[in-house]
């Protein structure tokens, strides 16, 4: 497992106020500095978080807590805070290790995510290369720069027109989709 660095004092402090201090119980957790280096951790490598290494605690722990974090909207809300910081801000510093984070939090909260991303223009956070994960947005992009012809144009077409026209629409379906399983190669190399 790669070795992230600790976070220092200020970035922990521009992180705080965005993490959950309470489980949904209402216990206090222990040591939020300690739980967001394992976070980062292991997201920053391509382990399982089996991986873990045991001064971070349980595994299952540091898991369950970032799925809570996950579900809490914690990685859209600091993909918002790092777009509209100065670039100096502390979470800046720490947004590589957010963007990779991030990657794992789009297996769980899935396209409504991804749209978000690159609606920002963070790719970096995209879970594999741009041109292979869904685009949502692609039809309204194309809808302000492509024109269809009229209905009445395309009975009165010939047939190959028609074709060809079906054959790009659905080029451009396949493209907004993206691939539907990213090669373990792949999603690594973009890692």
């Amino acid at each position: 497992m790669p070795h992230a660095l600790p976070l220092t004092d200020l970035q922990f402090h521009a992180l705080l106020p965005y993490i959950l201090p309470r489980s949904p119980a209402g216990r206090q957790i222990g040591d939020l500095r300690t739980r967001m280096d394992a976070i980062f951790l292991v997201a920053s490598g391509t382990g399982p978080w089996c991986d873990l290494p045991d001064r971070f605690g349980r595994p299952a722990t540091v898991s369950r807590y970032f799925r809570r974090l996950t579900h809490a909207g914690l990685w859209e809300k600091l993909l918002l805070a790092i777009k509209d910081n100065h670039p100096n801000h502390p979470l800046n510093q720490i947004a590589p290790l957010i963007f990779r984070a991030c990657r794992r939090a789009a297996r769980i909260l899935g396209l409504a995510f991804i749209a978000l991303v690159r609606r920002l223009r963070l790719p970096q956070a995209l879970p594999g290369p741009p041109d292979k994960v869904a685009d949502p947005d692609l039809s309204e992009t194309l809808r302000a720069r492509l024109s269809l012809p009229p209905a009445d144009a395309l009975w009165a077409a010939p047939l190959d027109a028609c074709r060809a026209l079906l054959r790009d629409m659905r080029g451009l379906h396949r493209r907004a989709g993206g691939l539907k399983y990213l090669r373990r190669a792949l999603r690594l190399g973009w890692s």
